[in-house]
């Protein structure tokens, strides 16, 4: 590992694996986090809680689709959702930058509130700090979620669930968001027509739960997009993946913005999709939940589970050839969360 921190270490790809494992890991080792999932499953008294917690520092903060406030809490509720849980209670912390506008913090805090309660979940505790000028980028969030966890699904965040010929699915275009933020920020594209698809899943991801008896895995698709997810679910599971590109659906937006740019749209992130790994035998239900909801109506499965190459995942190409997707290894730009 290098002996400084550098941007790729928060790019979700193999540096950040490297910064987690060689560091965190050392330090903080225990069965919870050991366990890699989105949020830690501990017990209670009464029924098995999950926790986790997430810094958001995107740049800039407004842009299509969302703004800061909408993502600290759709990326917290869906931490907690894709591990089974049903999130409940967040709590955020601010840091400030001396001369942030009022006006500013508040429409960043409406927008909180707003997401909450769509999410159903309540915002119960919080801090603020505030940094003088030239100390912070004006706002920086963390959220903490708590959720409470089924018997039933204890154990859908850490891949023990998955079984070969399982079937895998995503529930929409990718890259939306990463392509969304660039494109805020450095404007490639005055009149892009592209956005975030910042959404909170816990909904989608019930119905799911609740109306399927075979759902092996859930993950939502941020930092290192399906490239990256695909490749960390086959390290914690021992197995592959097989992958049908034709079938990815990626927006003709997102397509374009990357083939002008030479960005790979399965490296780009989002923050409202997520990847459902299930039983061959459920695929029509699976689809038909996913399709006749708000947050799914382009989804697609997208390829199976598979013991031949264990650890990797091979993508059949739209020419007829077959080839490895290699995980992202360093953020091409930071601070897209």
């Amino acid at each position: 590992m290098a002996n400084k921190i550098e941007i790729g270490h928060g790019s979700g790809g193999l540096m950040t694996q490297e910064l987690i494992q060689e560091l965190f890991m050392k330090y903080f080792d225990n069965q919870w986090l050991k366990a890699e999932g989105d949020s830690a499953i501990v017990d209670s008294t009464h029924q098995k809680i999950a926790f986790t917690t997430d810094s958001y520092v995107i740049n800039p903060l407004f842009f299509p689709g969302g703004d800061l406030g909408k993502l600290a809490v759709c990326g917290t509720v869906n931490d907690l959702a894709v591990t089974g849980a049903r999130p409940s209670y967040l709590t955020a912390g601010f840091i400030i930058e001396e001369g942030l506008s009022l006006e500013t913090l508040e429409n960043i805090v409406k927008s909180m509130k707003a997401e909450a309660d769509k999410a159903g979940v309540h915002i119960v505790a919080g801090d603020t700090k505030v940094v003088e000028k030239g100390q912070a980028d004006r706002l920086f969030i963390n959220t903490s979620g708590m959720g409470f966890v089924d018997e039933l699904h204890k154990n859908l965040a850490n891949g023990k669930l998955i079984t070969e010929g399982d079937r895998v699915w995503v529930n929409g275009t990718l890259g939306d968001h990463e392509a969304a933020i660039m494109n805020a920020r450095e404007a490639y594209f005055e009149n892009s027509r592209l956005e975030s698809d910042c959404a909170s899943l816990n909904g989608l991801i019930r119905e799911l739960l609740d109306r399927c008896n075979t759902i092996r895995f859930i993950r939502d698709i941020t930092r290192g997009g399906l490239a990256g997810i695909l490749h960390e679910v086959a390290g914690m599971s021992s197995l592959g993946f097989e992958i049908n590109e034709d079938k990815i659906p990626i927006s003709e937006g997102v397509q374009a913005f990357c083939e002008s740019l030479g960005y790979e749209p399965l490296h780009m992130a989002c923050e409202g999709k997520c990847i459902v790994i299930a039983d061959e035998s459920e695929a029509e239900r699976v689809a038909s939940i996913m399709k006749n909801h708000e947050f799914g109506k382009n989804a697609a499965q997208i390829g199976q589970i598979t013991k031949e190459h264990p650890g990797d995942v091979v993508l059949d190409t739209m020419i007829g050839g077959r080839r490895l997707l290699e995980p992202p290894r360093a953020a091409k730009v930071p601070r897209i969360c």
